[in-house]
């Protein structure tokens, strides 16, 4: 079964808008894990306007299941986290300085040298890495010589196009993943999936090893409750 791991973001900041501890991102965590989550995704940012660093030292002794910081790896502070906290995974994400979200994957053949010397720390320190690309035959042809572990698919053109057609939305997809398991590349995927779009694009994507959810998931637990929603996103990867 593909897992779930919960990006918990918007809960730090929820916190953030208020100061104080409410809510507390580390119980959040550990209760993510208790209602069925398989694994836990931080992404923190240089401005530390969500997820903070010391979050992240704290969730790594609290988190039980896996671990999956998110992040660019230009920064400095973020190679230094990452490598102290050892997490069960890093994702490595081209997100510019202050982006909003991230909004595109990595030119693997541009940036080659630079994710193979990248990826290197990580791995010698016993990191599973993962890569953020879209749905580009040529990038994910490219990714394997980076040494990278695993490629995540950048989803937000499928979720946009599910609405309007998802056999085509999902298209370009299916050939990437097809390609990434050629290759021997993991495949995760991530962004804007939902619980409308979550089923069929696991249904459609060969060997989808992980999800990571956020935004959608925390806002439907508004309405259903966290361990309910996590139970619902659950139960559309099986």
């Amino acid at each position: 079964m593909t897992k779930l791991s919960v990006n918990i973001n918007k809960i730090a900041t929820l916190r953030n808008s208020r100061g104080g501890n409410n809510p507390d991102v580390i119980k959040a965590a550990i209760d993510c894990e208790r209602f069925g989550a398989d694994g836990i995704t931080v992404h923190p940012r240089p401005d530390e306007r969500h997820i903070r660093y010391t979050d992240v030292y704290a969730l790594k002794e609290a988190v039980k299941t896996e671990l999956n910081i998110e992040g660019n790896p230009r920064e400095q502070k973020f190679i230094d986290l990452v490598l102290a906290v050892k997490p069960t995974q890093v994702t490595l994400v081209p997100d510019a300085l202050n982006q909003l979200t991230s909004d595109h994957g990595w030119d693997t053949i541009t940036h080659k040298t630079f994710l193979i010397d990248t990826i290197q720390k990580f791995k010698s320190h016993g990191i599973r890495t993962s890569i953020f690309v879209d749905p580009d035959l040529k990038m994910i042809e490219a990714a394997p010589e980076t040494g990278t572990d695993r490629i995540e698919l950048y989803t937000e053109s499928y979720a946009h196009g599910y609405t309007k057609n998802k056999k085509s939305a999902v298209a370009p997809f299916i050939v990437a993943a097809k390609k990434a398991n050629e290759l021997g590349l993991g495949i995760n995927a991530g962004h804007d999936l939902s619980l409308d779009n979550l089923q069929f694009f696991k249904q459609q994507i060969p060997a989808l090893l992980e999800v990571s959810i956020g935004h959608a998931l925390i806002c439907d637990a508004l309405y259903y409750g966290l361990e309910n929603t996590i139970q619902l996103y659950k139960r559309k990867l099986t």
